[in-house]
């Protein structure tokens, strides 16, 4: 398992590789584009170039692309299904172009339609996505917290979704703060076997391709979307061992999603609990 954060693009995404090294990062995830809105910049090939020179210089070859925010395929306005739609599908063609392992998305939030319609309306949404795409393979949908009505927040919903999408080149991005909050313990050995056998019974082991490594401010199912340094929330130090002594997580990277002025000190705590240092 390989440690790092999300890092900022400004100045060019160029910037990025440097700032996730400075980090102690092993890994790194950007935005390609602001996750608030407006026209995304361009990736001409002089950017990509200098791009992907940093990456080689800083020894880092897994990267990742989170969509932006906005993004909502349940929503009731067709205008703003259409554009998450058109989005997801933007950036999993700009990810490819930087050589990115993976996307992942947020699913959006049912609250002006019916759950079980909202689902269908999301997974409707992923296959216009990906129909006629070659780039399936790079498509995580991740957990949320169940804060609102949220969609993707167990994994029998999520399960749901992959079966009726229908595809297997899509997966699954795992955020250990979502988990806690939405009802998933992990704070122990014990408890997160149990849930592990969960994800095994329901979207697949297999299915999943990356962990958001957060810790949470919010309890066990309080269903709040609040991220907290390693090992200072509820998942705390022993969650935290828990999950890096499990073999079938050994082969997944972590992403710390938190401000960058203390994220160091969680990649050097997660690598000190991995046990050595790459």
């Amino acid at each position: 398992m390989k440690f790092g954060s999300h890092v900022s693009i400004a100045g060019g995404i160029d910037k990025a590789p440097e700032r996730a090294h400075k980090l102690g990062g092993e890994c790194f995830q950007i935005f390609t584009r602001s996750p608030r809105g407006g026209k995304p910049p361009s990736l001409g090939k002089d950017l990509i170039d200098s791009f992907l020179s940093s990456c080689a210089e800083y020894s880092l070859a897994d990267y990742y692309v989170h969509t932006p925010y906005y993004i909502n395929l349940a929503s009731d306005k067709e205008e703003l299904r259409a554009s998450s739609i058109a989005i997801i599908r933007e950036e999993l063609e700009r990810s490819s172009t930087i050589g990115a392992r993976y996307v992942m998305t947020h699913l959006g939030s049912s609250k002006d339609t019916v759950r079980s319609k909202a689902v269908r309306m999301v997974a409707d949404g992923i296959c216009r996505v990906l129909e006629g795409a070659h780039l399936r393979d790079m498509l995580l949908l991740e957990n949320t917290a169940g804060q609102g009505a949220t969609i993707g927040d167990t994994f029998e919903e999520l399960a749901e979704i992959l079966n009726l999408v229908g595809d297997p080149g899509v997966g699954i991005c795992i955020d250990t703060a979502h988990l806690l909050a939405s009802g998933y313990d992990i704070r122990t050995s014990k408890a997160l076997h149990d849930t592990i056998d969960v994800i095994s019974r329901t979207v697949g082991l297999d299915r999943v391709k990356l962990m958001h490594g957060n810790d949470s401010k919010a309890a066990l199912g309080e269903r709040k979307d609040r991220h907290e340094h390693i090992g200072k929330g509820r998942v705390g130090i022993e969650g935290f061992k828990a999950i890096l002594s499990r073999p079938e997580l050994k082969d997944l990277n972590m992403i710390v999603e938190l401000p960058p002025d203390k994220v160091a000190a969680d990649i050097a705590l997660l690598k000190r609990l991995r046990g050595k240092k790459r």
